[in-house]
């Protein structure tokens, strides 16, 4: 279903929005991973497709589901995708589409959270949506389930650049938003409660005490919130002997997760 040419979408430059990722009206979700978990989770979300002819093939499926609902798509070229994308680094499709914000966090709802066993990641103040995207990528390929952000202004959020960067993982868990600490109290009746620091932590090891993991990760800068650190149940360190001090958080992500509760 084609376009006419006067679309906004189509304008050479795309004016920035200078409302916060969360708040605006659409998303741009880039690169075919994170279009097709897209139209897996909730293809109503999608407004319209643009993608590049090469992938006129692939994405068929994806458009005769956009022609029911008489919604558009197009293929555009390279240059155009990049200018609707705001970015050149699409993959060669994009999808507009509605964000799914994450839902209100309820302390009476945890404890069925942890009834399946699984793991919990906690973000309290992670303030890179490349991160957040990374480690939403990470916790889709360990089958984490959950993701819960803190209720802080440095707390990034769903956005067009942590959709890139989660290649589909932000549709694959399920995202919640509290106030930390004070769920912590909470978390911990039903959760272990790790917490991660770049130094001053033991050497993380998994053990059994009949509770899944809820593992905490602090802001790129300043780690984990004090009162936060101090309501774990235990602070981890990732050993390192070479000449860097610490990892990038979202690698620190997968490791911990990896060695928590996958071995």
């Amino acid at each position: 279903m084609a376009l006419p040419p006067h679309h906004n979408e189509m304008k050479a430059a795309r004016p920035p929005d200078k409302r916060p990722p969360h708040r605006r009206e659409l998303l741009h979700v880039c690169g075919l991973a994170a279009v097709r978990a897209l139209f897996a989770r909730d293809p109503g979300r999608v407004a319209r497709l643009f993608f590049e002819p090469r992938l006129a093939a692939e994405l068929a499926p994806l458009c005769h589901v956009l022609a029911a609902a008489r919604k558009p798509y197009r293929a555009v070229a390279a240059a155009e995708l990049a200018r609707i994308a705001g970015t050149v680094l699409h993959g060669g499709v994009v999808a507009v589409a509605r964000p799914l914000p994450p839902l209100a966090a309820r302390p009476e709802a945890i404890a069925g959270w942890a009834a399946d066993g699984k793991p919990l990641v906690v973000l309290d103040g992670i303030g890179n949506p490349h991160n957040l995207g990374a480690i939403a990528r990470s916790a889709a390929f360990f089958a984490v389930p959950r993701l819960l952000l803190a209720a802080r202004r440095e707390q990034a959020l769903p956005s067009d650049a942590s959709y890139r960067v989660a290649a589909g993982g932000l549709d694959q868990v399920a995202l919640y938003r509290a106030p930390l600490p004070a769920l912590l109290p909470a978390l911990r009746r039903v959760y272990r409660v790790i917490g991660a620091a770049a130094e001053g932590g033991v050497p993380p090891a998994r053990r059994h005490d009949g509770r899944p993991v809820a593992l905490v990760l602090g802001n790129e800068e300043r780690g984990l919130d004090p009162a936060t650190r101090a309501l774990c149940e235990e602070i981890v360190t990732i050993p390192g002997g070479g000449a860097v001090q610490s990892l990038n958080v979202a690698a620190a992500a997968a490791i911990l997760i990896y060695l928590l509760t996958c071995r």
